[in-house]
């Protein structure tokens, strides 16, 4: 359980965090990133949540997924090592990754098929869920960096998860927009 009695302990003050294992890191850390950037994500689904209270089912996927996306920056948090962890590090596991594929299909099956690009917008919650679904791109790219990275990790479960959460951001987007009848398409070359 996690117990926070004090908000500002001052040993940020030199520009490190500490891991949730314990060694400190620079803020501008690669690690630290990503789970910054997945926390950002978490806020922007906070912001969608403010107009889904209509839709109770949707609401539901995304108060599960801001849950995951706790789990996945504990995750990102404590680094893997060769080492036996002196407890069980909470990681993501394919269940979730699981779920969060059922549910994208649930809503993809009841929508228009796509004829362009959708411009994000729409829905004040549809605009909202894009921005969610491009802040998630941007901690994929980074979690995909810090993979690639000499001497990190990065769990492929974890990996896999942030990937298919963009995906479902971009469903629900469409969801949102009455099935895809109201999603606002790209025209190409539209204002030449």
């Amino acid at each position: 359980m996690v117990k926070l009695n004090k908000i500002y302990t001052r040993t940020g003050d030199d520009g490190t965090t500490g891991l949730v294992s314990g060694p400190r890191r620079r803020k501008d850390d690669l690690r630290i990133e990503a789970y910054g950037t997945v926390d950002e994500t978490n806020s922007c689904i906070g912001l969608v949540r403010q107009h889904t209270g209509a839709n109770p089912e949707l609401d539901a996927m995304l108060e599960r997924i801001q849950n995951d996306l706790f789990d996945l920056g504990a995750d990102l948090a404590t680094p893997e090592t060769d080492e036996p962890p002196a407890y069980e590090p909470l990681r993501i596991v394919q269940a979730q990754v699981d779920r969060l594929e059922r549910e994208i299909d649930l809503l993809n099956a009841a929508l228009q098929p796509l004829k362009s690009f959708v411009l994000p917008g729409g829905t004040p919650a549809a605009a909202a869920l894009h921005l969610a679904r491009t802040v998630s791109r941007r901690a994929e790219r980074i979690m995909v960096a810090l993979a690639r990275s000499e001497d990190e990790r990065v769990s492929p479960p974890a990996l896999k998860y942030i990937n298919r959460l963009s995906d479902f951001l971009f469903v629900a987007a469409r969801s949102v927009n009455d099935g895809g009848r109201t999603d606002i398409l790209w025209i190409p070359g539209k204002n030449r």
